[in-house]
């Protein structure tokens, strides 16, 4: 073993370890695969191991309940175990290859052998197609290891079989290119374009899952300019977009280049620690532009309503995704309201919670700072004598911080007197006449015209 293998070997987690000593000391081969491989060669190893053995599923079992583990028959049908060791799950399959695909989504048959090198040429790309075992080193067949040096990212064997075998693999290869800030190999991407309609076959909320893993790698700029096809086939709403030009004093990129560059922007603002929430608002907060276009007598290009039609599109979008509702709610809040006029006021900071609180109740303090950084992101995509805004942003949010500490007023429940207070001084009845003499006062403390004084507040309903 070279010094890599060697750093794999003493990296590779004791409960995996025992996994694959049990299965090998019974007589069998296995081997770690998978995810734990690429990503030890990357040097960041993780703590998700997978094991493919020799061993039928049932002799597999037997020699891992025989050595400790707590096993779960989770996939027996395709040959996979649990193996909990130390309270980890690794899961263990047997090797196995798989017929046709007839739906692009399942194997018709799955058969299982007793190569390693067999199993291994069934996966999708190179770069998961290694094994490694912490004695025999390295098993590299189709030079995995090389491609991810390169930063390539190239199908395993034929890519328009690959691809055929289940559609989802044209997601996964844009998810793994923007993960390992790779390109994906010219054949590769020939294959994907070319089978990107299949995702039309694939359950929803597994497209959904691959695009939010997309999202999660912080690079969706990326895959919306070098892989739009990809993307556009997973969510058509998205095709308008590309060639839409906004012919806007206020814009120098159609709507697709300046979506991408605010998807962008978003993670240099927020560090590369942009929510979920933020990233799919960026991907999404101009989807309506296309639709909204009108054109004035002198040529200018509007969007009026977008962001509520974008928020509508959102909404249908995540949903059809199986995106979390929490998530989706989020999201929706952010596209409503990011062209929302704000001026460096605290008064103006209490009607964006506000506003952000009508539309995701709960949550109006998180989206504020998220919404600030959308909109600097939006800022700096546009014409360059618009980006100065981005700028002035920094204003405004430290009149947010200023507002939030000192205890922010944008609910009823932020005011100094509450319902008891308003049915004694003004002589009302239990009822919505309570809520709404508050919902008067806090409109008078946002605006400023009130101190959240609690003697100042009762002044006022005595008044």
């Amino acid at each position: 073993m070279d010094a890599t293998e060697e750093r794999l070997a003493r990296e590779l987690p004791a409960y995996a370890r025992r996994v694959v000593d049990a299965l090998e000391a019974a007589g069998f081969e296995a081997w770690v695969v998978g995810g734990w491989v690429r990503d030890a060669l990357l040097g960041r190893p993780g703590h998700d191991v997978d094991v493919t053995t020799s061993a039928p599923w049932p002799e597999a079992e037997r020699v891992l309940r025989a050595a400790g583990a707590d096993v779960h028959e989770t996939g027996v049908a395709h040959g996979t175990l649990t193996a909990v060791v130390d309270g980890r799950p690794v899961e263990t399959t047997t090797y196995r290859v798989e017929g046709a695909y007839s739906d692009r989504r399942h194997p018709d048959e799955v058969r299982f052998v007793t190569d390693v090198r067999e199993d291994l040429a069934r996966r999708d790309f190179t770069v998961n197609a290694m094994a490694f075992h912490p004695k025999r080193g390295l098993l590299d067949p189709f030079g995995g290891r090389g491609d991810l040096g390169a930063r390539v990212i190239r199908a395993v064997g034929d890519p328009r079989r690959r691809f055929e075998e289940d559609a989802l693999r044209v997601l996964r290869a844009v998810r793994f290119a923007c993960r390992l800030d790779a390109r994906i190999e010219p054949r590769t991407r020939e294959a994907l374009v070319e089978r990107a309609g299949g995702l039309a076959d694939i359950a929803r909320e597994r497209v959904g899952q691959e695009l939010d893993g997309i999202l999660a790698t912080g690079r969706v700029a990326r895959a919306l300019r070098g892989e739009f096809a990809v993307m556009a086939a997973a969510v058509p709403e998205l095709a308008p977009m590309e060639g839409f030009e906004q012919r806007s004093p206020y814009h120098a990129h159609d709507v697709l280049e300046h979506t991408a560059r605010v998807c962008a922007g978003v993670e240099e603002f927020t560090g590369g620690a942009a929510s979920q929430a933020l990233r799919w608002a960026a991907l999404l907060h101009d989807v309506a532009k296309p639709a909204c276009w009108s054109e004035d007598v002198s040529g200018r290009g509007h969007f009026f309503g977008h962001p509520a039609a974008g928020a509508r599109v959102l909404r249908e979008v995540m949903g059809r995704l199986a995106v979390p509702g929490e998530t989706v709610r989020a999201a929706r809040a952010l596209v409503l309201l990011h062209d929302f006029e704000i001026r460096p006021t605290r008064a103006s900071m209490r009607r964006m919670l506000a506003e952000l609180e009508h539309a995701c109740p709960g949550r109006a303090r998180e989206l504020s700072f998220a919404l600030l950084d959308l909109k600097r992101s939006d800022a700096v995509a546009k014409a360059s004598a618009c980006m100065g805004y981005a700028v002035e942003l920094d204003a405004m949010t430290r009149a947010l911080r200023e507002e939030l500490a000192a205890g922010g007023v944008w609910r009823v429940r932020d005011l100094a007197v509450g319902g008891a207070d308003v049915i004694r001084e003004r002589g009302v009845e239990p009822g919505p006449g309570v809520g709404m003499v508050l919902e008067q006062l806090l409109a008078a403390v946002m605006a400023g015209e009130l101190e959240n004084d609690r003697e100042a507040e009762l002044a006022w309903l005595r008044w």
